[in-house]
């Protein structure tokens, strides 16, 4: 006789499948309920959601990253005073404080001619994705930017803001266009995913329908290359068709995993960090 009893877990007959992705599935089964294992994967993956909601945006330590390479950043905060506002009030967090808005057109009265370009950071419902993601791909649309000869505001450090905040920067600075870099609502099993939301000729007062969204930009979802590439198509269609959002398409030709080059078209930025 065996001096082990058997385990009353029960593997799923998929499980092969979790091999392919993050997605809670083929978890196995105890009588009719989770393993232990599988039910303490979810509570840690719960906790880890709600820490990046929580944790406090470090603009910080973000602005010495971009001080290294000669970046000059602006820090303004939203309308929302603390997280706790910030997460009950979405409308506060869509709006700059009054001193932001005083700071902003202080600023912007030294650069009368405005910019082509804004680019806003703002922790959003995860921090933690901005604090991880936002470097690399600002580093990123600058090059790209520069490239196109288009003039570069600060880089604007919004706490406690939305993606709306971003037309309102935007407008106080004279932009001809504006991305914002922002936590996205966490998912269990994405707690540091990145949204970069695009708009062309922003102003308050504009909702979704005139936004660009670029989403799940992290090193799980879509790398930095593709995010960058999809941006810029979208940005020089905006620029010559002068608008943005729904009837600007993201019709950017990628190349396909059958032919395992790129679309004649050319693609000079998905030739690393597409694996």
């Amino acid at each position: 006789m065996s001096d082990h009893a058997p385990s009353p877990a029960q593997a799923d007959a998929w499980s092969q499948l979790r091999a392919l992705t993050s997605a809670r599935i083929a978890l196995g089964r105890v009588g009719t309920s989770l393993p232990t294992g599988a039910q303490l994967d979810f509570q840690f993956a719960h906790a880890q959601a709600r820490d990046a909601v929580h944790l406090p945006f470090d603009h910080g330590a973000l602005s010495e990253q971009l001080a290294t390479r000669q970046r000059e950043t602006l820090t303004l905060h939203s309308s929302a005073p603390d997280r706790d506002v910030y997460l009950q009030r979405p409308d506060l967090g869509r709006r700059l404080s009054k001193a932001s808005v005083e700071q902003l057109r202080s600023y912007a009265q030294t650069r009368s001619q405005g910019f082509d370009l804004a680019l806003v950071v703002a922790d959003g419902l995860s921090s933690l994705a901005v604090q991880r993601h936002s470097p690399a791909m600002l580093e990123r649309i600058d090059e790209l930017a520069r490239a196109e000869g288009w003039s570069l505001a600060p880089v604007v450090l919004v706490e406690q803001g939305r993606v709306a905040v971003a037309d309102e920067v935007a407008e106080l600075l004279n932009a001809r266009m504006v991305v914002i870099l922002i936590g996205e609502r966490p998912g269990l099993s994405s707690p540091d995913s990145l949204g970069l939301y695009f708009t062309y000729a922003p102003r308050v007062g504009l909702n979704d329908a005139a936004r660009n969204c670029i989403s799940n930009v992290r090193l799980e979802g879509m790398s930095y290359a593709m995010a960058a590439y999809k941006l810029l198509y979208l940005m020089r269609e905006a620029w010559r068709r002068q608008l943005s959002g729904v009837s600007l398409k993201d019709e950017a030709p990628v190349r396909t995993l059958e032919a395992g080059v790129e679309d004649r078209q050319g693609n000079f930025l998905l030739g690393t960090e597409m694996a």
